[in-house]
């Protein structure tokens, strides 16, 4: 059985402007911003090598992170406050 989508995770958020310059114009799901913050990490090689599950913060990142690396899983919460 397939799993279902949290319909939370599907309705259109408004994204802070410091979150627009590295995702894009609003409004999008909170799935959506997580997958183009995720593109973005990886193109621009953010990820710690020596752990993956830490984040570089760079000059578009910081403004949202607050620091200059975070682990994956803080990086959710720091971004959800970027979205309304």
């Amino acid at each position: 059985m397939p799993r279902k989508i949290n319909p939370a995770l599907m309705k259109p958020m408004t994204v802070s402007s410091e979150l627009e310059a590295v995702v894009g114009k609003g409004p999008m799901p909170r799935a959506q911003v997580v997958k183009k913050l995720w593109e973005y990490i990886k193109k621009n090689n953010l990820q710690n090598p020596e752990n993956k599950r830490n984040i570089f913060a760079d000059d578009k990142l910081l403004p949202i992170f607050g620091k200059k690396e975070v682990n994956m899983f803080e990086m959710t919460k720091l971004v959800s406050k970027h979205l309304s």
